[in-house]
């Protein structure tokens, strides 16, 4: 209930996490919120690249994921994972919903043929997505088909902080 404290609604009125608040200036929205911190701390440490193409090829996956992905993502687990009311769902809902969800899957699968991360070296970009993804694999969502996202979770989850991440984080 803390997101609903009026001083956290002072900062994020839409009663929300994730937000951050950095040199008195908040931030909602997480893909918002790698984009600023890989543009204010990352670029030193090659973890987000500098002003350019490939800055935009950053932001393009960022964006994909939270938009394009997410909303079927919502759609599907709305529908079938008892997200909505029992009233307000609908299956053929949900299984048009799921159908796009493994479209986008084939994208991010299919993008990641050759390739060792998204953007070639590992950055917040393959961080960000990979939270998402590791969210799909948490609410069960079959993946097994696809060969090279399910190599690139391993990569991302093999690095050392991810390790210690996992190690930290309790059970659920």
């Amino acid at each position: 209930g803390d997101t609903k404290k009026p001083e956290y609604l002072a900062i994020n009125p839409n009663g929300v996490v994730p937000c951050i608040v950095h040199n008195g200036v908040a931030i909602w929205e997480s893909a918002a919120i790698t984009m600023y911190l890989g543009e204010m701390f990352g670029v030193d440490k090659n973890l987000y690249p500098p002003a350019g193409p490939k800055r935009g090829e950053a932001m393009k996956w960022i964006t994909w994921a939270n938009v394009s992905l997410v909303h079927h993502v919502y759609g599907w687990a709305g529908n079938e994972q008892g997200w909505f009311p029992a009233e307000m769902r609908n299956a053929a809902a949900g299984k048009a919903a799921l159908a796009e969800v493994h479209k986008h899957l084939g994208v991010l699968n299919q993008a990641l043929t050759g390739r060792e991360f998204l953007l070639g070296s590992y950055t917040l970009v393959d961080a960000h997505i990979n939270s998402l993804i590791e969210w799909l694999r948490h609410m069960k969502l079959d993946m097994q088909c696809y060969t090279h996202l399910n190599a690139w979770t391993e990569r991302c989850n093999a690095r050392p902080a991810a390790k210690k991440l996992a190690a930290e984080t309790p059970a659920q």
